[in-house]
């Protein structure tokens, strides 16, 4: 059999094809047979890339990661805001990117995963985190916007609490329990000198756990 000479191309394929599927007719009702068909590719040059359905969808939920953070990168890298402001803009951006990708309509699946959920966590304790979080929150410890002593912590905290608590994809809830997690979480935050979410954020969030 010939070698493919453009593996990533194959992947990409593969994974734009599995996106469009999973949107349309749902992870569940989706086979690996769909993919193939869809895709035009054989069985084995699905499986050489990818073991199984499962892992399909963790590698598509990594690349709409992928892109989030790039996203949040320029955030931490921005000038003309406050270390606060920071806070607030990659917050607010982060939780508006997740109600907008296609990710949200896999999470249901996503979060039954044992699997994904410990990579999730990997993922803000050794990426997001130190590389996203921690920069912008020195930076408001220096210009004065943020009170922390233990800065590492509290991005971590932060990240946790909103990635895996707060976010109602993650914790089905009613309208009520979102309205007092988010007033809890503001009050959490608000001994930091800072409040992440305004009433425009929260009803949003309201309005996505209804739907």
């Amino acid at each position: 059999m010939a070698r493919n000479k453009h593996p990533e191309q194959t992947v990409q394929r593969i994974l734009d094809t599995a996106s469009k599927l999973f949107l349309q007719k749902g992870y569940d009702k989706t086979t690996l047979q769909d993919i193939i068909a869809a895709t035009k590719l054989s069985k084995g040059a699905i499986y050489h890339h990818f073991a199984s359905k499962e892992a399909i969808l963790i590698a598509v939920a990594d690349r709409i990661g992928n892109h989030n953070t790039a996203v949040l990168a320029e955030i931490r890298d921005r000038k003309g805001l406050t270390g606060a402001e920071k806070v607030r803009e990659m917050f607010r951006t982060a939780v508006h990117l997740s109600f907008q990708s296609g990710i949200v309509h896999m999470l249901p699946f996503l979060i039954e995963n044992p699997r994904f959920i410990a990579l999730q966590m990997q993922s803000i304790l050794n990426e997001a985190a130190p590389h996203y979080a921690l920069p912008i929150l020195r930076e408001g410890i220096a210009d004065g916007s943020i009170r922390a002593d233990y800065p590492e912590q509290l991005a971590e905290a932060l990240l946790l609490l909103s990635d895996l608590w707060l976010h109602p994809i993650l914790r089905p809830s009613t309208p009520d329990q979102v309205r007092a997690r988010c007033a809890f979480f503001n009050q959490f935050t608000k001994q930091y000198g800072f409040e992440l979410l305004d009433e425009d954020l929260i009803d949003a969030m309201v309005k996505f756990c209804r739907s």
